[in-house]
């Protein structure tokens, strides 16, 4: 019989970190552990506050029975904890943990044997225009030929000198640049602002406008001289259904999914199979996971053998994360297999 129990964890951030939802210190996670037959399996529920559609007053409760449950099929879990992701995904990593040989090594590949590694885009976060100067200095100096801007926090046209200034130094073959808006724009002024960031040659912008208004995301999808990537706007679609419904109404050129925000590995392959079948791209992104959900993610990306860079660079923000394997090295993630797990909270 498998025993489950979990625990509460604060990661706090090197430096605070800017979003268009406010200034990041901290970040909450939860860690699963399952135990049977005196191996241990790990997990991690990294519910993000104010952005998990179960950032609710029942999470812990919701934990609790699926560490009481444990025991049932994955599959029955996986329904009952539907309107919670987040616990998905922490259940599904632990019990796949428990699993596996090693119990941080969930997918073996030659990612893990430390041969090939994974293309990942350098975030700059949102601060004053020198502040954010220097970050973009920083990615390109440390190799990153794919940069992941957030916007929509300071005044636009700052944010457009910045973009230039990059584009004056690196032209597109150089460096890949992506922005994120987080919803920050409204569905009026989008197009213009879309119109004025396009001069700049650039892949992609996310989540232009604030998630569930599907008629003007469809309309922008259409008229928009910017590819646009959906993130927040798959947030809390849960039935095949729906998601199938959602991808048609609107067709996105791009889908970002992250893991702990879409139910797991089982929520992510369903989201890929329908974007292959609508002819839209994707790529994988973290949610700000300690190093253990991080790592799951990183695994299980590169077994989709996706062509873009992915969103997986965020082991470093912590002072207090777990030591592992994982390394970004000249704009790439890699697995150090001499390096040893210190995972003790």
């Amino acid at each position: 019989m498998k025993k489950a129990s979990f625990q509460k964890y604060i990661l706090n951030f090197k430096q605070p970190s800017g979003t268009s939802r406010g200034v990041l210190n901290t970040k909450e996670t939860w860690f699963i552990t399952i135990e049977n037959n005196g191996k241990k399996g790990f997990g991690e529920c990294g519910m993000f506050k104010g952005l998990s559609v179960d950032d609710r007053p029942d999470f812990e409760d919701k934990l609790k029975w699926a560490c009481q449950n444990i025991n049932l099929d994955l599959q029955t879990l996986l329904i009952e904890l539907e309107e919670f992701p987040s616990i998905q995904f922490g259940v599904e990593m632990a019990l796949k943990s428990l699993e596996s040989f090693n119990a941080f090594e969930l997918f073996p590949s030659e990612f893990t044997s430390g041969n090939k590694s994974i293309p990942i885009n350098g975030l700059v976060w949102m601060g004053t225009e020198q502040f954010m100067h220097e970050q973009i200095k920083d990615k390109i100096k440390a190799g990153f030929t794919c940069i992941k801007m957030k916007i929509g926090a300071i005044n636009f046209q700052t944010e457009l000198n910045l973009l230039k200034s990059i584009r004056k130094e690196f032209s597109s073959k150089d460096i890949e640049l992506r922005v994120d808006a987080n919803g920050a724009f409204s569905a009026e002024e989008a197009l213009e602002k879309l119109k004025k960031l396009s001069d700049f040659d650039l892949h992609s912008i996310e989540q232009p406008i604030k998630q569930g208004r599907v008629k003007e995301m469809a309309e922008l999808c259409n008229t928009s001289p910017l590819p646009i990537a959906l993130d927040e706007e798959l947030i809390g679609v849960f039935s095949s259904e729906n998601k199938k419904e959602l991808l048609q109404n609107i067709k996105p050129q791009y889908i970002i999914l992250k893991p702990t925000l879409v139910g797991g590995f089982h929520g992510s392959n369903e989201w890929i199979q329908l974007a292959k079948k609508n002819n839209i791209g994707w790529w994988i992104t973290s949610a700000l996971e300690s190093n253990i959900g991080l790592n799951a993610i990183a695994q299980y990306t590169f077994t989709k053998h996706s062509k873009l860079p992915q969103g997986l660079g965020t082991g470093s923000l912590f002072t207090n994360n777990f030591e592992s394997p994982l390394e970004v090295k000249n704009g790439a993630l890699h697995y150090n297999k001499n390096t040893n797990w210190k995972f003790n909270i």
